[in-house]
C-alpha cells in the first residue's frame, strides 16, 4: 500500500496555473490534430492532475470537488479542451474506485492512470463463463487517445430475466478507435468514438450501474474516503462545472487583453475601452462570471460536505447539483457572448482566443448532462413535487 502526500489546493491551482504558457501554446495545434497534444498530457501529469481522484491508498490524492473547480478553472483560462479532457477524466477515475480491491490494484498500478468513458449505453453484453462479452459504440469518448482503460456502460441481458444497465472496465487494447471527432467546439479534446467486437470482460470488472449512480462502493479500502460517500451525477457535477467557469474568466482575459489597442470602427470612438456601451458590457460579463462562480462552489460545498458526512442525499439536493450546473454553463456561456460580440470582426480570426472560447463554451452548453434547459428543468419539476423522469439523478 501506498503512503501518499497529497498537496494543498493552493498548491495544486499554483502547478497547473504554471502551465498556462504551455497550454496556450498548443491549443492551436490541439485544435488542428483534434486532440490533446502528448505535451499537454504529459505536463498535466507531471503536475498531478490525473490523481486527484484516483484513491489515497494507491497513489492518488483523493481530492474534494471543490479542489476540481479550481484546478479546472485554471485549467480553463488557458485552454478548454485540455481542461475538458482533464475533468472527464476525473469521472471514470472516481468511478473506477467503486469497484472491488483487486481490479483497482489491476487499473492503477499505471502511474498517472487515465481512464476514460461515458454514461451512456451504448452496448449490448452477453453472459460468459467467468464475465461478460460485449458489443457495441460509445460515441463522445473524451481523452480516449490517451487513456489506458475505458468506462463503458452496456445492457446485460440474460436469459429469463429483465435487461439491466452494466458499468465495466475495458482495457482501451480491447477497443477499436473511431476517428470521427469533426466538430466546431472542443475539437482538442479528441472525443472519438469507440467500438467494442466481442470483448470479454470478467465478472470482477462488471457492476450493476444502480450502484455507481447510487454511490455504493463495493471496495473495501474505498468505504471509509469520503469521496465516495456520495451518487455518481452531483460527484460528475461539480467535477465539470470548473472547466465552463474557466472558459468564461478565459474569455474575459482575453478581451481585457486586446482592449487598449482596439478602436470602435465606423464611430466616433478611437478608444473602444472610453465608450460606456464597453463598460456596461465588460461589467455585465464580469457579474455573470461571479454568479457562475457562486453556483460552482455552492454545488461543491454541498457535494463535499454531505461526502464528509456521509448523509443519505433527498432527491431535492440531486435535482439542485444538476441546477447548479445547468445556471454555471448558462452563465458562462451569456459571459463569453457578451465579450465576443464586443470583440470586432478581427475576433474571427483563429490566431485570436477569444473565439475558441466562445466555440467551447458553446460546445459545453450542448452536452445532454450539461444543458441549463434539461437541468433547469428537472429542478423544477421536483420542485414541484413530482418525481423525476431520469435515473440519471
Amino acid at each position: 500500500m501506498l503512503s501518499t502526500e497529497v498537496p494543498t489546493r493552493a498548491e495544486l491551482v499554483a502547478r497547473v496555473a504554471r502551465l498556462a504558457p504551455l497550454l496556450r501554446a498548443h491549443a492551436p495545434w490541439s485544435e488542428e490534430n483534434r486532440r490533446p497534444h502528448d505535451e499537454v498530457i504529459e505536463a498535466l501529469a507531471d503536475a498531478g492532475v490525473f490523481r486527484l481522484r484516483a484513491p489515497r491508498h494507491l497513489g492518488g490524492y483523493e481530492t474534494d470537488t471543490a479542489t476540481l473547480v479550481d484546478v479546472a478553472t485554471e485549467l480553463g483560462r488557458a485552454d478548454g479542451s485540455a481542461a475538458w479532457t482533464a475533468s472527464v477524466y476525473w469521472i471514470p477515475t472516481w468511478m473506477a474506485g467503486m469497484f472491488p480491491d483487486a481490479v483497482q490494484d489491476e487499473v492503477f498500478a499505471t502511474a498517472d492512470v487515465r481512464i476514460c468513458g461515458t454514461l451512456s449505453p451504448g452496448g449490448m453484453a452477453t453472459p460468459a463463463p467467468g464475465g461478460v462479452v460485449v458489443n457495441g459504440k460509445w460515441g463522445f469518448i473524451t481523452g480516449a487517445r490517451h487513456a489506458h482503460w475505458q468506462e463503458i456502460i452496456a445492457i446485460l441481458a440474460a436469459p429469463d430475466a429483465e435487461p439491466v444497465p452494466v458499468l465495466a472496465l475495458v482495457p482501451m487494447s480491447d477497443l477499436t478507435i473511431v476517428d470521427d471527432w469533426h466538430t466546431s467546439g472542443l475539437r482538442g479534446t479528441g472525443s472519438v468514438s469507440t467500438v467494442a467486437q466481442d470483448v470479454f470482460i470478467p465478472a470482477e470488472r462488471v457492476l450493476p450501474l444502480p450502484v455507481v449512480l447510487g454511490g455504493h462502493t463495493v471496495s473495501e479500502r474505498s468505504k471509509g474516503a469520503a469521496i465516495y460517500r456520495s451518487p455518481l451525477l452531483p460527484v460528475a457535477s461539480a467535477s465539470s462545472v470548473g472547466t465552463t467557469l474557466g472558459l468564461a474568466k478565459g474569455a474575459q482575459e482575453a478581451f481585457l487583453e486586446r482592449l487598449p489597442s482596439r478602436k470602435i470602427t465606423y464611430t466616433g470612438y478611437a478608444k473602444q475601452s472610453e465608450a460606456p456601451l464597453t463598460h456596461l458590457r465588460v461589467a455585465t460579463a464580469a457579474l455573470k462570471i461571479d454568479q457562475a462562480g457562486f453556483h460552482a462552489h455552492r454545488l461543491a460545498a454541498l457535494v463535499d460536505t454531505k461526502s464528509a458526512e456521509g448523509a443519505e442525499w433527498t432527491v431535492l439536493e440531486r435535482a439542485a447539483a444538476r441546477a447548479d450546473m445547468g445556471a454555471v454553463c448558462a452563465l458562462a456561456k451569456e459571459s463569453v457572448d457578451i465579450h465576443a460580440s464586443a470583440s470586432g470582426g478581427s475576433s474571427i480570426y483563429t490566431d485570436v482566443p477569444i473565439q475558441r472560447f466562445q466555440r467551447d463554451v458553446h460546445a459545453v452548453n450542448l452536452h445532454a448532462l450539461m444543458h441549463p434547459d434539461t437541468n433547469t428543468e428537472l429542478y423544477g419539476r421536483v420542485l414541484c413535487g413530482l418525481e423525476p423522469d431520469t435515473l440519471y439523478l
